[in-house]
């Protein structure tokens, strides 16, 4: 649905359109209309009442004022006591030209239902006297035809009786002293009906000094006049005072102000009526009058309306909720064609400036910011706070001049103009620029923020509150949050908290933080900050060691599954050519000046490279706002409590930003793999890249499942899978058994074996597939043609040293038929007298080999000979090497003590004698610790001797 804009259904008056108003138009003088010398608008009463939207208040007012001069009741002293701006003068204006009676009644827009109300049929002329408080000056009599007027009771005698009236009160004007009530009733009497309009009384008595007369009398002598004239007006039933009095002490000036506005008010309220002030709503209709000439489409105008209060009960939760109910909508026509939010913020808020004037400084505002936009062909369906043209020069100046020193910056860096940040996000986000989102919404937190106070309890103009100053039916709102979000992060002068918005011209802490955000070096700061973040959050699960940002020289080349993190200088592209490839085959490659043996105990993560810079750019962020924090907490700067908070609470978005973007930067997993197929060679090297979810809770683990899934690590290993690498690459035709420390060492170090996580895999892995007989046998180590330690189908308890045999199974098997036969002949030939002879089984079957018999020297095999007595002990001393006692000694428990602990009923007895001797003798301390060990190890005996 397309809106009708506003210029095609609302058209401004014609000095408004054209920017020919000047800008004292908008200030009614009272003293200049008497005088007959004011603006036409003012001086001729059709055109006045023409242009002045009869407010409820005024109703009332001008409906006492008709009563009281036609003599049907009404009050004799009104009372206008509103704020700075409230419409008093034109008020009065308005009494003026209903009382002199120029023009017919009929003439003036609104004035006959007025009458008809108060039940007068015609109106009798009245005579006025206009007293103005700062025209008059208290030492400076007035010559009117050659007679001085010294005093405020003088003048209102002339202007209402002319020298006859005069001679009622000239001995008081000439003494300076308070004519008295009877004499003034008898004046009022005398001229009535008549209209006193008193205006600024406060600022005329305010300058006479205490005790202290002057021509215009004393400061207790114009109280007394104020005290008597409210008197005798009351024994005048067709007379009338309106009187307007400052709302503030502030606006009564001075001290003795403050005593004249204390003074006046009292001595006025025994008999006044107070008069009601302009509600908001009534303000819509004055700002209208004044500024447009007419609605040229009232279908298309409540069209428009009726648009936006849907759009904002569509979008409830984005609006404020005074927008849900139904007399918004009347709100929207009676404005019409200016948003209500523009009068909320301008009588809310620009109202408690001291020099901003409530009706005055709006039509002046408001003029300027009508040409401007009717000058720029402005399209907009409602005139809107995102609409203010802030770049035109003489609404900037207008606002400025209400405002203190300071927001021009403001406006031009962070609000509106062609250098402004909001311009220049917008050109270069079309998703911003095609609805000028970034400006209109700061336009809007300005016009609601920049007239701040100091007894202003909450600061900001709430989220809600800025979409209505800016979103218009057919845009989402959501569009405008991202707006004030990128806002948030580019402006210096925009604060938010609590989920409130406000310009102020002290920089925020964003620019300090963007200043601080230079002084930060990739290498020296940015890149520590990053190592710091990965190492926190990177656990050491399934490697043996992480080394982030680690030289080739400073990674182990060991047995350990190692994870390498790669710095952001060596980030991954998988378009071009990655510097993380060429890092990660450096390493790799080379341990330092060596070269790396371990090369598949490696696995590298690296930086994407499209998001290394924003990175960078938020740890930048993030170590600014933490210099910030800490140099608060230690005094270096200042800040009150708003701006602290704000800080920590930057410093800890910021520090989940890193945390988030750093998962999001490491997202590639890279991988070096080599392919191989007996008998066809090896491939070259390539590295295979997989992403990193960034969204998983645990990064160790994310990068333990995709290695899993990817079949990079294997961390359970089938018997099968092993039995096929022995089968492709270390059984051959003439080597039919393979050292398992070997085979692990290899798979380590080979890229086209499978990465096990760790020899326990492997040792697993060999458990599991002992006891069948489909994948491999054991042997604790091969001499002379026979296994050591055989193990085939069965289980057994494995130490994998160099000496463990993986034996092909057809070879495992042959053999241990080989032993079965051997055992079964020998138990045969036992049976036989002579000498044992024992029988040796060569490596692969094959005829049985005689041995030496045992009486030439030879160990026995197998059972005790026929016709010899049973052995039933058995004795052996056996020297060995001190620097090879640990191997030996194991093999000698493999080879002679378990083929007798493995029978039942063979008890064994195993004592160690140890010797030695030291040319120059033992110290003390070897001597102590000899001792304490032996003590622990529970050695039966243990001296030393001196060996004389």
């Amino acid at each position: 649905m397309i809106l009708k804009p506003w210029r095609e259904i609302a058209e401004p008056h014609s000095d408004v359109r054209e920017g020919k108003f000047q800008q004292a138009e908008f200030a009614a003088d009272l003293s200049r209309v008497h005088a007959g010398t004011a603006n036409a608008e003012y001086q001729n009463p059709a055109l006045f009442f023409q242009r002045t939207f009869i407010t409820e208040g005024m109703r009332l007012l001008l409906d006492s004022v008709v009563k009281r001069l036609a003599g049907k009741g009404g009050d004799p002293v009104i009372q206008l006591q509103t704020a700075f701006g409230g419409g008093k003068t034109h008020t009065m204006l308005a009494v003026y030209h209903l009382a002199k009676g120029e023009a017919p009644a009929s003439d003036l827009q609104g004035v006959p239902a007025i009458l008809d109300a108060a039940g007068v049929t015609e109106l009798p002329k009245a005579r006025i006297a206009v007293l103005d408080g700062i025209k008059s000056s208290p030492n400076q009599p007035v010559v009117r035809e050659g007679q001085s007027i010294r005093t405020l009771w003088g003048d209102l005698a002339w202007q209402l009786g002319g020298a006859d009236g005069f001679n009622l009160v000239a001995e008081a004007d000439a003494s300076g002293t308070s004519p008295g009530k009877e004499v003034l009733a008898d004046l009022l009497g005398r001229y009535a009906p008549c209209v006193i309009l008193i205006d600024e009384l406060v600022a005329y008595v305010r300058q006479f000094e205490d005790g202290k007369s002057l021509a215009g009398g004393t400061f207790d002598s114009n109280l007394s006049f104020a005290h008597a004239l409210t008197e005798a007006l009351k024994a005048v039933p067709t007379a009338v005072l309106l009187a307007s009095l400052p709302e503030s002490d502030k606006e009564a000036g001075s001290q003795r102000g403050v005593r004249a506005l204390e003074a006046l008010a009292h001595c006025f309220g025994r008999v006044q009526a107070l008069w009601k002030p302009v509600a908001t709503e009534e303000a819509f209709e004055i700002v209208r009058r004044r500024l447009f000439s007419n609605i040229n489409d009232k279908l298309a105008m409540e069209s428009v309306c009726r648009a936006f209060a849907d759009y904002y009960i569509d979008n409830r939760d984005d609006f404020p909720q005074e927008t849900q109910d139904s007399k918004y909508l009347e709100r929207l026509i009676h404005a019409y064609p200016v948003h209500p939010e523009v009068f909320d913020r301008l009588y809310e808020d620009w109202s408690t400036l001291d020099n901003f004037q409530r009706t005055r400084g709006v039509l002046k505002l408001m003029a300027k910011v009508i040409h401007r936009l009717w000058k720029d062909g402005n399209n907009d369906p409602l005139i809107m706070p995102g609409s203010l043209p802030l770049m035109d020069a003489d609404t900037l100046n207008e606002v400025l001049y209400y405002l203190p020193q300071g927001w021009t910056p403001v406006i031009e860096r962070d609000v509106d103009g062609e250098r402004s940040e909001t311009w220049e996000i917008e050109n270069k986000d079309t998703r911003f620029g095609s609805v000028q989102a970034c400006r209109r919404a700061a336009r809007a937190i300005f016009l609601g923020s920049a007239p701040s106070t100091a007894n202003q309890g909450v600061r900001g103009l709430e989220l809600e509150r800025v979409i209505l100053g800016v979103a218009q039916p057919g845009q989402q709102p959501n569009l405008f949050k991202d707006a004030l979000r990128r806002l948030g992060d580019r402006l210096h002068y925009l604060n938010h908290a609590n989920n409130r918005f406000w310009l102020d011209t002290r920089p925020n802490l964003r620019r300090e933080m963007e200043e601080r955000k230079r002084r930060f070096q990739d290498r020296e700061d940015v890149f520590p900050a990053i190592r710091e973040g990965v190492q926190r959050r990177l656990a050491s699960g399934v490697f043996g060691g992480i080394h982030i940002f680690t030289g080739s020289g400073d990674v182990p080349d060991d047995w350990a599954l190692r994870l390498v993190v790669l710095p952001p200088d060596a980030a991954f592209s998988k378009s071009g050519q990655s510097l993380a490839i060429e890092r990660a085959t450096e390493i790799l490659k080379k341990r330092g000046d060596q070269p790396r043996f371990k090369q598949n105990r490696l696995i590298f993560v690296a930086a994407d490279y499209d998001s290394v810079s924003r990175l960078k750019d938020h740890v930048r962020s993030h170590l600014a706002w933490r210099s910030i924090v800490g140099d608060y907490k230690d005094n270096r700067i200042v800040l009150d409590n708003l701006m602290a908070k704000q800080a920590q609470a930057s410093m800890d978005q910021a520090e989940e930003t890193v945390r988030r973007m750093i998962r999001e930067t490491y997202k590639w997993l890279l991988a070096p793999v080599q392919e191989a197929r007996p008998g066809k060679g090896l491939s070259d090297m390539v590295w295979e890249h997989f992403p990193l979810n960034p969204g998983a809770q645990n990064w160790s683990q994310e990068i333990e499942r995709v290695l899993k899934e990817n079949e990079l690590l294997i961390s359970e290993w089938a018997p099968i899978h092993l039995a096929k690498v022995l089968k492709d690459w270390f059984w051959k035709e003439d080597a039919k058994d393979a050292s398992a420390l070997n085979v692990w060492q290899q798979s380590c170090q080979q890229l086209y074996l499978p990465r096990l996580k760790d020899d326990t895999v492997f040792q697993r892995t060999m458990a599991a597939g002992a006891e069948s007989r489909d994948f491999f046998g054991f042997a604790q180590g091969k001499e002379d043609g026979r296994y050591i330690g055989f193990s085939y189908g069965k289980r057994t308890s494995l130490i994998m040293d160099s000496s463990l045999l993986l034996v092909e199974p057809l070879t495992a098997a042959a053999y241990m038929e080989a032993l079965r036969a051997a055992e079964e002949a020998s138990r045969a030939q036992a049976v036989g007298a002579g000498a044992g002879a024992t029988t040796s089984v060569p490596v692969g079957g094959g005829e049985p080999l005689r041995v030496e018999d045992s009486a030439k020297g030879g160990y026995q095999a197998g059972g005790a000979t026929a016709g010899q007595s049973a052995k039933k002990q058995f004795y052996g001393s056996i020297d060995l090497d001190p620097i090879q006692a640990k191997r030996q000694f194991a093999d000698l428990v493999d080879e002679v003590v378990q083929q007798f602990t493995l029978r039942p009923g063979v008890k064994v007895r195993i004592a160690v004698e140890i010797q030695a001797e030291s040319p120059s003798g033992f110290d003390d301390g070897l001597q102590r610790a000899v001792k304490e060990n032996c003590n622990v190890l529970k050695f039966k005996s243990a001296e030393f001797e001196t060996g004389d």
